[in-house]
This record gives C-alpha cells, sequence and structure tokens, in this order.
C-alpha cells in the first residue's frame, strides 16, 4: 500500500511540475 500512495503522490508531483512549467513558458511568452 506505501509503494502505491508513493507511486500516486510523485506522479501528481510530476503533473504539478509540467503544469507551472507551461504556465511560465506561457507567460515569458506573452511577456516579450
Amino acid at each position: 500500500m506505501t509503494l502505491i500512495i508513493v507511486e500516486i503522490v510523485n506522479f501528481l508531483v510530476l503533473i504539478v511540475c509540467v503544469l507551472i512549467g507551461v504556465a511560465f513558458v506561457t507567460l515569458l511568452e506573452r511577456k516579450i
């Protein structure tokens, strides 16, 4: 059970990082 929870948390963190990266790139493109 613990390993499954760790995998889910890692997956969620990965998705959040991707969303933040996309938002950051979009803001940079709008500023330029």
